[in-house]
């Protein structure tokens, strides 16, 4: 009986042991929950910095009456703005290659907030994780500090399929963030701008399957819907 105890017991502490040691690698080798962004961080991300005050001039040095000076011209601000709102309205599928293009590098410069978005498997349903980033950004978009403004709303996918599935995916997915924004935060639908990346631009080259690459890009394009639009 003594002996068998002994066992008995040599087992449960091997067990023991053996559960402490492989339980923490197991939770390191796991997925590791999705990432929820509140809507105080991606207000704060899409907000512009204020311009920085040009310093005061030193009075020695005034010769004469003083005017200001004329803003410089700059055609390439006003032809980005132009292209920006001839995209107002159109679907993401009907952008051409070209479109994309310039789109993605006119917003490289504007603030902006990657945002999880953890779909199911060729799915475009917001659910979990992704439900709650969508409410943030939701309620981010609805400050009065946004009010009015364009945004867009870029979805991108991680590497798994072909380029043309995933082109498809992201497109689906964007249209189904500005679907959800329009009818649950009813932001107007010609403020938001959709497009799809697919795997074109991961965010971790390094692993292109990483979850961390099926994300929302959120970016403030800085225009203002006026009435006459």
């Amino acid at each position: 009986m003594f002996d068998v105890s002994q066992d008995v017991k040599r087992v449960l502490v091997s067990g023991a042991l053996a559960a402490l040691i492989s339980g923490p690698a197991l939770l390191a080798g796991g997925p590791a929950a999705a990432q929820e962004v509140s809507d105080a961080q991606i207000l704060k991300a899409l907000t512009p910095e204020a311009p920085v005050p040009a310093a005061p001039r030193t009075r020695g040095l005034t010769v004469g009456p003083q005017t200001a000076a004329p803003p410089p011209a700059n055609p390439a601000v006003s032809a980005d703005d132009a292209f920006v709102a001839s995209l107002r309205g159109k679907p993401s599928r009907s952008l051409s290659v070209g479109e994309r293009e310039k789109l993605g590098t006119v917003a490289a410069s504007k603030p902006q907030i990657d945002l999880p978005m953890e779909f199911d498997t060729n799915s475009d349903v917001l659910r979990g994780p992704a439900l709650a980033n969508a409410n943030s950004l939701g309620r981010a978009l609805t400050d009065p500090s946004m009010r009015g403004q364009t945004f867009m709303i870029a979805g991108h996918t991680d590497a798994r399929g072909t380029d043309a599935s995933n082109q498809k995916l992201s497109e689906r997915r964007a249209d189904a963030v500005k679907q959800f924004l329009v009818q649950t935060y009813s932001i107007p639908p010609a403020n938001l701008i959709t497009v799809g990346y697919g795997k074109a631009h991961l965010k971790n080259a390094h692993e292109p399957d990483g979850r961390e690459n099926r994300r929302v890009q959120a970016v403030n394009m800085l225009q203002v819907k006026t009435a006459g639009r």
